[in-house]
């Protein structure tokens, strides 16, 4: 039996269903999902109301809001345990909906940016906030099944946005895909005032890891690397340019790791990094975030730009490679649990890297879902859900107990900045005035070698029970 919640009701103490605090928190979590790969399919039409602004600007719609949201992702953490989570979880369920209606309203690429990055921050202050609600809710012998849960509904998110996503965008446009985050956050903001309880270990005493000049080095040395990667192609005979702001960019990197080994309370522990597995599943987890996004993102150029479908076809034929992540995360959650993540994550590495050879080898000019296309998508599905439940559960698995919710955070904001990357590789790639087969070639080529440069890191995991190997 899992426990129930339990709130206050006049003079009567009265039980609270864990489902139904999982039920508001994660509804909340789901649009933030959402919305990420909504923005996939709308960067064609964000374009079209923005004509005279560049390549750039429109590729830091989706970068802006993932790079502020990788580094805010540790404070806010820090932030739900010292003032409580839901407070925070409802502060970070009102920041987002409002930003949601201010990109909405955006008159400029310039605002629609700002008003991405305030999203960001709600999003990260929602998010370890829910998730920390929900594990409180249940009891410890079903949290395995909870987390597996929630693992589930972000994989319905990402097969249901593309669809949901195109179909928005085509019939009202791209101002809609923020718009409808107001009537659902506000369903999250009443429910969740009324039955949500605080947490019982808010800490008013604890220190928050907030380190602003961490954040600004780490978001200053990713926007000069990824602006370099993206404006290489329009600097080709001023080739200074680009390499000026990528040297820019490590160097801001270098003084970066310099800064989190000095200073008392930085944003990223280094000391984490000294257990092998750790750094294996992180750097894996960067590389495979890079090859992911450039394989979600490039799906729709291809299908519209070279197979001429309309959005929402391309939006219906992107359904099922993550419709199948979620059987396959559940039962790679088992393995791992019996055998250790290795196993599981080498595994989906390699199946993975047979989808983007698929891609490579059986996309041609002419339109072919079922046969070029439909198996990528099943392979590719496999392969993520396999890899991306397996990654946070590997991260988190040697952690002292004090440093779970940071080391987990950690990850996930590494696995953010390879999504940055990600639309920054394929921007550079795709966006320009013709586009043709070879270029996603030359994707699909770099997908398959970022995933087998995963599978080699993941062989260094040991998390298989009792140590033994």
């Amino acid at each position: 039996m899992s426990t129930a919640s339990t709130k206050i009701v006049g003079n009567q103490l009265s039980k609270l269903s864990p489902w139904l605090v999982f039920h508001i928190a994660s509804l909340a979590t789901f649009i933030v999902s959402i919305d990420t790969t909504v923005l996939y399919v709308a960067f064609h039409s964000i374009s079209k109301s923005f004509p005279d602004a560049s390549a750039t600007s429109i590729s830091w719609v989706m970068n802006a809001y993932t790079l502020v949201y990788a580094t805010c992702l540790i404070p806010a953490g820090g932030l739900a345990d010292r003032f409580g989570r839901k407070r925070v979880f409802m502060y970070g369920v009102a920041a987002f909906i409002a930003a949601s209606v201010l990109c909405g309203l955006s008159p400029n690429v310039t605002t629609l940016i700002f008003a991405r990055m305030l999203q960001a921050v709600g999003a990260s202050m929602l998010g370890p906030a829910a998730l920390s609600l929900i594990l409180e809710a249940f009891a410890k012998d079903k949290r395995a099944i909870v987390v597996g849960a929630w693992g589930a509904i972000g994989a319905l998110a990402a097969a249901l946005g593309p669809a949901f996503g195109s179909w928005i965008v085509d019939s009202f446009g791209w101002e809609w895909a923020f718009y409808i985050n107001l009537p659902i956050g506000m369903y999250c903001l009443i429910r969740g005032r009324r039955h949500l309880i605080e947490s019982s270990t808010s800490n008013p005493v604890a220190k928050v890891r907030f380190d602003l000049v961490g954040m600004v080095l780490i978001i200053g040395a990713i926007a000069l690397i990824v602006t370099s990667l993206i404006e290489y192609k329009h600097y080709q005979n001023e080739i200074i340019i680009p390499i000026t702001l990528l040297i820019a960019g490590m160097l801001l990197l270098i003084g970066f790791i310099y800064w989190c080994k000095r200073a008392l309370n930085p944003l990223v522990d280094l000391k984490l990094f000294r257990s092998k597995t750790y750094q294996a599943v992180n750097t894996a987890a960067f590389f495979f975030s890079i090859a992911f996004a450039t394989m979600f993102f490039s799906f729709f150029f291809l299908m519209t730009k070279i197979w001429g479908y309309s959005l929402p076809q391309a939006g219906l034929a992107m359904m099922t490679g993550p419709a199948t992540v979620i059987p396959t995360a559940l039962l790679g959650g088992r393995v791992a649990a019996k055998y250790g993540h290795k196993v599981v994550l080498t595994l989906g590495c390699l199946i993975f890297s047979i989808s983007s050879l698929w891609y490579l080898f059986a996309i041609t000019a002419t339109p072919d879902y079922l046969w070029a296309c439909l198996p990528g998508q099943i392979i590719s599905g496999v392969g993520v859900g396999l890899v991306m439940p397996s990654l946070s559960g590997a991260a988190a698995h040697d952690l002292p107990q004090k440093d779970y919710a940071i080391g987990s955070a950690i990850n996930q904001a590494v696995r953010q900045i390879g999504t940055v990357f990600g639309v920054a590789i394929t921007v550079a790639i795709l966006v320009k005035a013709t586009v043709v087969l070879n270029d996603f070639h030359h994707l699909y080529a770099i997908q398959f070698l970022l995933v087998i440069a995963s599978a080699v890191l993941v062989t260094k995991v040991n998390t298989k029970p009792n140590q033994l190997v």
